[in-house]
């Protein structure tokens, strides 16, 4: 039910639920918003609209499987076609 809520709803949702969340909307990598270590984890996943729902579903698996727990918790990663970055707390 929170489809086109508010970031910061959905951002406190995440965090009473201590989940990782994730996103197509880019304005959740704003760091001074969402301050690394401050989060559960944040995955930004960042797809051009024009690609079909299933090479972004198979993309996201194969990123997916390739992700430890340690490269999600607390830190912000953003999947995007054929390349993942991982902006690490310290």
């Amino acid at each position: 039910g929170l489809r086109g809520a508010e970031d910061e709803r959905i951002f406190r949702f995440a965090q009473s639920e201590k989940a990782i969340l994730l996103s197509g909307d880019v304005g959740f990598g704003n760091l001074r918003k969402f301050p690394l270590g401050r989060h559960h984890g944040i995955l930004i996943v960042h797809f051009p609209n024009e690609l079909p729902v299933q090479e972004i579903n198979r993309q996201l698996l194969q990123a997916l499987n390739q992700l430890k727990d340690a490269d999600l918790s607390k830190n912000l990663t953003i999947i995007e076609p054929g390349k993942i970055r991982i902006r690490r707390h310290k």
